[in-house]
């Protein structure tokens, strides 16, 4: 099959585009090379998806234009690309052209692939609010501007779908670790500031947050679970993540652990929108996708300690 992946070299797509690849299928990553963060580390992810075969073409979806050329002859389409986070950096302008505008543009684009067996949106636990432990029946109260772009994406996805456009389903991603994890989030900034004698940043009060850490592989497990369950997935919004909660705190002493070293930590003031809890309900992914995430947040962050060791030092 031919597989589109949008972000394909972010974070989480990379991952996926890999997967798709090995399991015999053509992908073409798309990506715009954002400066959110460190262009280098996206080129580094790009080059690695290219040695295995996947195309990248550098293309940023809040522009209609550049779609045009791109051939309408993908069987699915997997969008990761987004702006990511809750950074003060980041404007509502961004949020909005990169998650609203640019997921209404490519699903203008899917239009015209006659043979789409679905389309699948990457969504967040974000779209839940403050407190996100709950099944995805429960009505969403977004407190960041990235959750409110992210659930109007999301609904702009299954508006295709109630309308009989195209099948499509949406998946919300509960607190993805792993190796290629952002230079800004948790665990790769605090293995970094680590490893360089550099005090750690600790938003105050998020210590105490619970999170459902989920390894990154096995996010990638549940996403490309859903092809060939086009007609079952179809219209579906599902939780992927780990029923499993390990608070900031229980994270920073497992990465000290591993390092055998104890990290300096410095308080700085607390984020507005940041989330208190997140656990994954993940019964509706189970019984759907028969998804099942194994890996624990040790055997995880171990794997992601020695990616750094490996690319960075």
């Amino acid at each position: 099959m031919k597989i589109l992946v949008t972000g394909a070299a972010g974070y989480i797509g990379s991952h996926v585009a890999e997967r798709l690849k090995s399991l015999g299928n053509e992908v073409v990553g798309l990506d715009n090379f954002s400066d959110y963060y460190d262009v280098s580390l996206k080129k580094l992810n790009a080059k690695a998806l290219e040695e295995k075969g996947i195309r990248i073409e550098k293309i940023d979806l809040r522009y209609s234009e550049e779609l045009q050329n791109l051939p309408a002859d993908f069987n699915y389409i997997f969008h990761f690309a987004a702006q990511p986070g809750i950074s003060a950096a980041s404007s509502f302008e961004d949020y909005l052209g990169n998650n609203v505008i640019g997921t209404k543009n490519l699903l203008d684009f899917a239009f015209k692939n006659k043979n789409l067996n679905l389309f699948v949106n990457i969504a967040t636990s974000s779209i839940y609010g403050i407190h996100a432990a709950f099944d995805e029946s429960v009505p969403p109260t977004p407190v960041s501007h990235y959750g409110v772009t992210k659930l109007a994406a999301e609904q702009l996805v299954l508006e295709s779908s109630r309308l009989g456009d195209i099948k499509a389903c949406s998946l919300r991603l509960y607190s993805v670790y792993g190796p290629r994890e952002r230079p800004e989030k948790l665990y790769t900034k605090l293995i970094a500031n680590a490893f360089k004698n550099i005090p750690f940043p600790l938003y105050k009060g998020s210590e105490n947050h619970l999170r459902s850490f989920t390894y990154v592989q096995d996010i990638v497990d549940g996403v490309v679970s859903v092809i060939g369950l086009e007609d079952i997935v179809n219209n579906e919004i599902i939780n992927l993540g780990t029923e499993e909660e390990n608070t900031t705190q229980h994270g920073i002493e497992i990465v000290e652990q591993i390092l055998n070293k104890k990290i300096d930590l410095q308080i700085v003031e607390a984020r507005s929108g940041d989330q208190l809890r997140t656990k994954a309900v993940i019964d509706k992914a189970r019984k759907l996708l028969d998804y099942n995430p194994k890996t624990s947040l040790y055997e995880g962050l171990k794997v992601q300690v020695e990616w750094y060791q490996n690319n960075f030092l």
